[in-house]
């Protein structure tokens, strides 16, 4: 028998946000891997599956991998989910679908689509995203002018990740180098209780008090 992975989208803040599929799945597997067994808890409680769970995320060491790979060797079916979204994008995901498809013989790779948060924030920007380009998160320290003059020079709608401790930051920054008068759509914890997007120029937003509190997909018009 084929192993089988299934790369499952769970929701990103609204825990009715997950498709049907997406839960027969999480009840059929033989074990869930996890980016924090506590916080996919609470998801599985609200649904009543009772699937075992194990914890894989970017801090992992080898012989975590190792034992995935054994279980996928024995035709153990798994699935594979981060805290939030889709795993591989912007997540390790993506490092492990690659050691298991170099490791393991005859496995499927199955993709359960659902939410992502970059393609939430693309839908309601209002810019074009019939080609866009996604930067993840901007470096910390090191690479953040490179960076931006990356977001600068791009063609295209260019969409990216930041934590509420930088985004003030980032909205400086991003004004100094791409200019104050660039449009761009700030959305805050979607599908989140508290959920806002907002919309003018960088210049207004950065000097605007706009709440700095959750996490943050930012769009930038070309």
């Amino acid at each position: 028998m084929n192993s089988q992975l299934y790369i499952i989208a769970t929701p990103i803040g609204n825990l009715e946000d997950i498709t049907y599929r997406a839960i027969s799945t999480l009840q059929d597997v033989d074990l869930i891997l996890c980016e924090d067994t506590r916080v996919t808890s609470v998801l599985l409680k609200k649904y009543e599956i009772d699937t075992p769970t194990k914890s894989y995320h970017q801090h992992s060491s080898q012989s975590v991998v190792h034992e995935i790979l054994s279980l996928l060797d024995d035709g153990t079916r798994i699935a594979l989910v981060t805290d939030a979204g889709t795993p591989g994008i912007s997540d390790p995901g993506n490092k492990l679908i690659s050691d298991i498809v170099e490791a393991v013989e005859d496995v499927e790779i199955i993709p359960i689509p659902g939410p992502s948060a970059v393609v939430a924030a693309l839908s309601i920007s209002g810019f074009p995203t019939d080609k866009f380009m996604f930067m993840g998160f901007p470096p910390h320290k090191k690479g953040r002018n490179k960076y931006f003059n990356k977001v600068a020079d791009a063609e295209y709608t260019v969409a990216f990740y930041e934590s509420t401790h930088r985004i003030q930051k980032t909205l400086n920054e991003l004004s100094e180098i791409v200019g104050s008068e660039t449009r761009i759509c700030v959305c805050r914890e979607l599908t989140k209780k508290f959920e806002t997007v907002y919309r003018g120029t960088i210049g207004e937003i950065a000097e605007s008090s706009f709440t700095t509190k959750g996490e943050f997909v930012v769009v930038v018009s070309k």
